[in-house]
């Protein structure tokens, strides 16, 4: 089951690439992104574009700012499978997975991070994926999947997901893209 709520883009207000100032299941605590649809056209990534497979109508940019930033606070199970038991006996694995890119020959990008928390909220661990750089898209807008895997930390009981967007050269569009974000928990066997 993927913990990010919305890691599609496809609730909430968008469809165009207006910024918008709310996001449903994210804190935006910088810039304003957009939540464009695939069929909008204008250059930015289209149906035939490479990105995912089972992609919905919408994803994620940066909107206009030339930093924008989507977080979401996770509270990890406290039971079952993959609950505070398994996790602090290490038997808790998580996959961070997202399709991240940009547009054309810009270094415009999206890097997406999970960050584990202790009971106090001192970080444990740290995953970062991206950005995807326009050589790794052969110069054409696209977007990649990219995914990190690792054991959750004994001791974690929060997962900071953090999604940034940053404009590296000229315009106004902040064409770094996003969709398909996820979180996922798995148990590694053994005991429970």
């Amino acid at each position: 089951m993927n913990l990010v709520v919305n890691g599609d883009a496809e609730s909430g207000p968008g469809g165009s690439a207006e910024p918008v100032t709310e996001v449903t299941g994210w804190k935006v605590p910088e810039g304003a992104p957009a939540l464009i649809a695939y069929s909008l056209g204008n250059g930015y990534p289209g149906p035939a574009d490479p990105g995912p497979a089972d992609r919905g109508s919408r994803f994620f940019s940066g909107g206009d700012s030339p930093r924008t930033a989507l977080v979401q606070d996770i509270l990890l199970p406290t039971r079952g499978a993959t609950g505070r038991r398994a996790v602090d006996a290490g038997r808790v694995r998580y996959t961070l997975a997202g399709w991240l890119g940009g547009y054309a020959t810009q270094e415009d990008g999206a890097r997406l991070s999970v960050e584990f928390r202790d009971a106090e909220g001192t970080p444990v661990a740290l995953s970062v994926l991206g950005p995807v750089t326009a050589a790794e898209r052969l110069s054409r807008t696209a977007l990649l999947e990219r995914t990190a895997t690792a054991t959750v930390p004994p001791g974690a009981r929060t997962a900071r997901v953090l999604l940034v967007f940053t404009r590296s050269g000229g315009g106004t569009s902040n064409d770094g893209y996003a969709d398909a974000i996820s979180l996922t928990l798995h148990t590694t066997g053994g005991r429970k």
